[in-house]
């Protein structure tokens, strides 16, 4: 293997040549106590900067063991240690100057949620790799040597020793993420052990700095759970943390406009994600298959039964495959729900704010002046107590102006000036003095007693599940889709082992990024505007990936559950790593892990 002093040679060798003579440092350099493998140099200084990574051996790294010796262990630990870098990088970034882009070093820059990322991993015996961009420096497209000697020799490594090489205080920030991430475990057993859906801790800081920053509100007020709705979870470290715990079922958030009734939905609904030390959402958490849904005007709708929710068009159109370029907000909203359902969600989080209105209710004066034969859309109050009392899901909705949701809850939650009220009981009162008056009809929820709710919520958790309640549809994409194997090796040729779909060799259809919004892959297009929980835009990147993947192997031929085509990307993922997902063989940093129903969601959208 090449040194240090090797790779100072070969840089002195090439100053003031033309951009591409960077291709030449293209390897692996030994520096000691850690390596560096220049893995792609990009093609000129306004290009998008070289892939480098460096690995830094386990006796070197000084990671205690017990931050790696389990996944959710690692994926925290991987999680701090990119941190670290990426604030080191920051630092050094641009330190030399030149054109376009040299002189820049820079990784993966998360956001609060632990996510797993291809810029670090970290092996079990403690050595570590991390993955990150540099633009090597030049002057027009004109190597300057003399300052890519400067950032390789001199502010990389100190970067790599701040970062990568633990002292003290390192070590016991690495073990405190690892705890972290054993209490935050615990949280999600606790809650599948109760029949909980979420769970949010006294203490709590759910209020954002603004609508565009992920910070904790300075000064907010912590959250506080109701009394009838506190539970008390023993974690390994913090010991017992008390908080509010929603139940299975459907539960309503209530209450006038700006007391926080969708920020503790937005809490919720990126609770599916651990968070770091001092969000204030650390200790919030929801079942790990909740998806939000809203409506999404406009989007495109593949062969998706939407007749539990739209029924007898006009135009005598089947709902059981429909199909559309254009959704209106109740079709899309519905699709969007039964691709939910087909996706494995047991729980559906939903903000009146961001729903079809007509979708959700459908009041009694407007009931009595069209005919029910004549409106083809049964909306999701009929149908919510049955996804849960037949199937098992739960459901989360914020309402601020329609009570038609109150009679098929089965517990209230009023927002007040960011307080969170229990007002179940109030609630039922209401109803019951309600129904005496004739006001509305019998429901199950809180038109029945406590006992009889009680009684619905067990027969539910025993029903069969929804993944064995609907059949998942194959996709065919319009017949565009092109099988893309050539039977020789693309660029860099590097075979992989094992079977399915990360087998064989392929032309590769072309990939473009647009942030969290979505993505191209080839002729197709995937908006990701309106899928809320995509957290970040290397979640996007990783899918636009995994969706490349499914194209160029030909799953998407209407002879596959949708479902086996999700399992078998994420099997390949799994078996394989991040390599799977980078074409040419080369992984790189840009890329996070995403949830299984985000994908169903990018090939349900892709037009």
């Amino acid at each position: 293997m090449k040194t240090d002093r090797d790779l100072e040679r070969q840089l002195a060798s090439i100053d003031r040549r033309g951009y591409p003579a960077y291709k030449g440092l293209r390897g692996t350099y030994d520096f000691g106590d850690f390596e560096l493998d220049i893995a792609h140099v990009q093609g000129d200084p306004f290009a998008v900067p070289s892939q480098l990574a460096v690995f830094v051996p386990g006796d070197v790294s000084g990671l205690p063991a017990c931050c790696r010796d389990a996944a959710h262990r690692r994926t925290a630990t991987e999680d701090l240690l990119v941190r670290r870098f990426s604030k080191e990088a920051a630092q050094a970034s641009f330190k030399v100057g030149g054109s376009g882009k040299s002189g820049f070093i820079g990784t993966s820059n998360p956001g609060p949620e632990i996510l797993a990322r291809s810029a670090c991993e970290i092996a079990p015996d403690g050595a570590v790799m991390l993955r990150f961009e540099a633009g090597l420096p030049a002057h027009g497209r004109t190597i300057d040597a003399r300052a890519a000697a400067r950032m390789l020799l001199d502010l990389i490594p100190v970067c790599v020793e701040r970062a990568l090489m633990l002292d003290d205080a390192g070590r016991c920030a690495a073990q405190k993420a690892a705890e972290l991430a054993d209490d935050q475990r615990a949280v999600r057993s606790a809650m599948r052990e109760r029949g909980l859906v979420a769970f949010v801790a006294d203490g709590s800081v759910l209020p954002r700095s603004s609508g565009v920053s992920a910070k904790p509100l300075a000064g907010a007020r912590p959250f506080t759970s109701p009394e009838s709705m506190r539970v008390t979870l023993e974690l390994p470290h913090r010991g017992r943390v008390r908080g509010m715990g929603i139940r299975r079922g459907i539960t309503l958030i209530v209450g006038g406009g700006y007391h926080g009734k969708s920020t503790l939905l937005k809490a919720l609904q990126e609770g599916v994600y651990d968070h770091i030390a001092g969000d204030g959402r650390e200790l919030v958490a929801t079942d790990e298959t909740a998806m939000k849904l809203r409506a999404e005007d406009g989007r495109v709708v593949h062969a998706v039964d939407i007749s539990p929710f739209i029924n007898n068009l006009p135009d005598g159109r089947d709902t059981r495959s429909f199909s559309t370029e254009d959704a209106s907000g109740s079709t899309s909203q519905a699709a969007s729900t039964v691709e939910a359902l087909e996706a494995g969600a047991r729980t559906l989080l939903i903000d009146e704010d961001t729903s079809a209105t007509n979708f959700m209710v459908r009041d009694a004066l407007m009931e009595a002046v069209v005919a029910a034969e004549h409106e083809p859309i049964t909306p999701f109050v009929e149908r919510v107590r049955a996804l849960w009392e037949r199937h098992g899901v739960s459901c989360v909705l914020v309402m601020g102006s329609s009570g038609a949701f109150f009679p098929v809850a089965d517990s209230v939650i009023q927002m007040d000036a960011y307080e969170a009220n229990d007002i179940t009981e109030r609630v039922r009162a209401v109803l019951a003095d309600a129904r005496l008056a004739g006001t509305y009809p019998e429901a199950s929820g809180l038109g029945v007693s406590a006992g009889e709710a009680s009684e619905a919520g067990k027969a539910s958790a025993s029903s069969s599940s929804v993944q064995d309640a609907l059949v998942s549809r194959p996709l065919e994409l319009d017949g565009r889709l092109e099988r893309r194997s050539t039977g020789r090796p693309g660029r860099r040729g590097r075979a992989r082992g094992g079977d399915g779909a990360g087998t064989a060799r392929h032309e590769h259809l072309k990939v473009r990024g647009h942030g969290r919004d979505g993505f191209s892959v080839g002729s197709f297009e995937a908006d990701l505007r309106l899928v809320e929980q995509l957290v970040d835009a290397e979640q996007s990147a990783a899918l636009a990936q995994m969706v490349r993947m499914v194209l160029e192997h030909g799953l998407l031929d209407g002879t596959r559950a949708l479902r086996d085509v999700v399992d078998e990307a994420f099997r390949v993922l799994d078996e394989q790593g991040w390599e799977a997902l980078s074409p040419y063989g080369d992984t790189a940093c840009g890329l996070a892990r995403p949830r299984p129903c985000e994908l169903f969601a990018a090939l349900n959208r892709l037009r």
